[in-house]
């Protein structure tokens, strides 16, 4: 990481992290209230009725308002369908957030197959504005991006959608309820224990 910054320093470029989360029907628990002997039930879809992937990017630089970018994914239950995020999905998600942020990007992500396939490496080989540093094999608490999937999955929490569209248009509304709160989105980054001040040479 602090190859990174400097890198980012040198180039006045944002530090981008990104990660992919998964959601489904079937919500995750957490605790409500109900009459004493009663307990709640929450009737939810069937396995197969479809999931939504999102990929975010988490882009912070010293001296300007930290952001979120994001892309969501509907998966239905079809044969033969991706159920993931393929290169050129990235790449389209990569390409805006530079159109957006009109800088170029140090981008950090973990060792997902996809991010490491030969198509991959060519997609970044052509971009001259991106630089790509691997995460360790195993280091979520260093991508502020999963404090957001955090906070949106509490706020998911007992929450049956009736459809997987229903879930999506939920997923973006918490989405761009955090976009709005840079402070939150720098607590995120706090977390993970990262500055941005470049490390000394």
């Amino acid at each position: 990481m602090a190859a990174g910054k400097r890198l980012a320093a040198e180039r006045g470029a944002w530090i981008c992290f990104e990660d992919e989360a998964g959601h489904t029907l079937r919500p995750p628990k957490a605790r409500t209230w109900a009459l004493r002997g009663h307990t709640p039930v929450i009737p939810v879809s069937g396995k197969r009725s479809g999931r939504i992937s999102v990929a975010g990017l988490f882009c912070a630089r010293p001296g300007q308002r930290t952001r979120l970018l994001y892309r969501i994914k509907i998966h239905r239950p079809r044969k033969g369908e991706r159920r993931s995020f393929a290169e050129t999905d990235y790449a389209a998600l990569l390409d805006a957030a530079h159109q957006y942020l009109k800088a170029p990007i140090v981008l950090v992500w973990d060792n997902l197959n996809t991010h490491r396939s030969a198509a991959m490496r060519k997609l970044v080989a052509g971009r001259d504005w991106l630089h790509v540093i691997p995460l360790p094999a195993y280091a979520p608490d260093l991508n502020p991006t999963e404090g957001v999937w955090s906070h949106v999955k509490r706020s998911l929490g007992n929450l049956a959608a009736a459809s997987v569209d229903h879930l999506a248009a939920i997923v973006r509304n918490r989405l761009k309820r955090i976009q709005y709160r840079p402070d939150l989105l720098t607590g995120f980054l706090a977390q993970t224990g990262l500055t941005l001040d470049p490390e000394p040479p």
